[in-house]
């Protein structure tokens, strides 16, 4: 769903339903220091600041990156240090901060459970976030975007507040050339932590062989899987058999990209199917087929709690009604090398801008090894010279988009850019988009409420 579309205020709606809500932890942090600078209107992020643990974190953010009166017009937002293999103490400690909060509000003023959506494809922030969630008392932790096998073992050694770590992907690395990401809760706290307890772990899914590959090597519990189509928002898994259509450029899915569920049935843990799973009858066809449930994201995207700004989810759904919106599945776009789902509709405020080859906020680069020089970082959606100067192929640029910066715009946090512009928003949904008209019944806007008693099988709000 993008970044900061399913914020805290969906979560906590879906949750206080008695579902499972799920806040995404992706580029969590730029977003608390982004809504702290525009004055944290309503004052939640400092309502939740107060519940931090460690108060001294909460006290130099504030004085750090709080602006009562907003940012001033056409100010550009202050930017966080990029990650890296190694951060400060500071850097890591405001990504445990912002995670928590994130969480924290999720959960406030019911009982119903609470996730936290991470992409195993942002290594360099992910064991923090998943601290400072856990500080918070999140319940599960959902993964995708590549394969997190080294995730439950760390949720076991951050439950007990043990140092955890992670392989680094690198390129180009040397023969025998391994890095590690490395996280050691203890260099945070001066007196006894919390009792935290791990959360379960739900990996994201494409195929049947990855399924059957954590339940036997992952370092830890597994406690089951969301199988996503692709046919699902945000990165797909690529095609088994890499064929593209020649007439879209849209990779092409087929049998092969078909999840078998016996096979997982097999396995024996519980699993929710996502991808053009939230309608009603799906949720009937998952359930029948032996799934927990199912995982929807499209429909909640465009519901009022939804973090995407009011008058783009007007828009689009204006234009899903006229039945002008399109869903394309774009090999190019993101500088992860993964398919990604943009929207496409009458009213994007980006259509026709020439967005600038930028990397500024770095969570989707690379690392790469220089040799007896450390490791590097580069982005495919930086500019082309500097991306080729760090060993990167030029065939890898044409197309590639700053996602992050992009995605950001979406919920509002757009940055301010030269000669007065602000940084065009980038729409990721599932195809399930141009199905919603069904639902909308002419409307353009609706409740996280009143899409789930429609899911349940009850009528759509009018």
């Amino acid at each position: 769903m993008g970044v900061g579309v399913s914020n805290w205020r969906l979560a906590n709606a879906v949750a206080s339903l008695g579902q499972l809500g799920v806040v995404s932890g992706t580029v969590i942090d730029s977003v608390l220091a982004r809504r702290l600078q525009d004055g944290d209107p309503g004052g939640h992020m400092r309502r939740a600041m107060e519940h931090f643990p460690i108060q001294q974190v909460a006290a130099e953010a504030l004085e750090r990156w709080f602006r009562p009166d907003g940012r001033a017009p056409g100010a550009p937002y202050a930017a966080l240090p990029m990650y890296q293999q190694v951060v400060t103490r500071a850097r890591e400690q405001f990504t445990i901060l912002s995670a928590f909060v994130e969480v924290h509000l999720a959960k406030e003023g019911h009982a119903g459970p609470v996730g936290i959506n991470l992409l195993t494809k942002v290594q360099m922030p992910n064991l923090a976030t998943l601290y400072g969630a856990m500080l918070a008392g999140v319940d599960f932790v959902l993964m995708g975007a590549g394969i997190p096998r080294e995730i439950p073992g760390v949720l076991d050694a951050l439950a007990s507040h043990h140092p955890a770590q992670m392989r680094l992907d690198l390129e180009d690395a040397d023969p025998g050339q391994v890095e590690y990401l490395r996280f050691d809760p203890a260099v945070h706290w001066d007196g006894p932590a919390p009792t935290v307890l791990r959360p379960r772990f739900l990996p994201i899914i494409a195929s049947n062989s990855l399924a059957t590959m954590l339940v036997k090597k992952a370092n830890g519990r597994v406690d089951g899987f969301v199988i996503e189509a692709p046919t699902a928002g945000g990165h797909n898994a690529p095609p088994r058999e890499r064929e593209v259509s020649t007439e879209t450029g849209e990779p092409l899915y087929g049998v092969r990209d078909v999840v078998d569920l016996e096979k997982v049935r097999d396995l024996g843990l519980p699993f929710w199917l996502a991808g053009g799973a939230g309608r009603p009858e799906r949720l009937v066809e998952a359930l029948a087929a032996g799934a927990a449930g199912i995982q929807v994201g499209t429909l909640f995207a465009y519901s009022d709690e939804s973090g995407i700004t009011e008058q783009i989810r007007r828009s689009v759904l204006e234009s899903v009604a006229r039945g002008t919106a399109r869903v394309r599945t774009d090999s190019r776009a993101s500088p992860t090398g993964f398919p990604f789902k943009v929207v496409s509709w009458e009213g994007d405020p980006a259509e026709g801008v020439a967005r600038k080859r930028i990397c500024d906020l770095g969570y989707l680069r690379n690392a790469y090894s220089k040799g007896d020089k450390g490791v590097g970082y580069r982005c495919a959606s930086e500019p082309e010279d500097q991306f080729i100067a760090k060993g990167g192929a030029t065939e890898e640029t044409p197309g590639r988009m700053c996602l992050c910066n992009a995605l950001l715009a979406t919920i509002g946090l757009g940055q301010a850019r030269e000669e007065g512009t602000v940084e065009p928003p980038l729409l990721t949904s599932g195809d399930d988009l141009t199905n919603l008209a069904e639902f909308l019944g002419g409307r353009t806007s609706y409740t996280a409420a009143d899409a789930m008693r429609w899911l349940l099988g009850g009528p759509a709000a009018t």
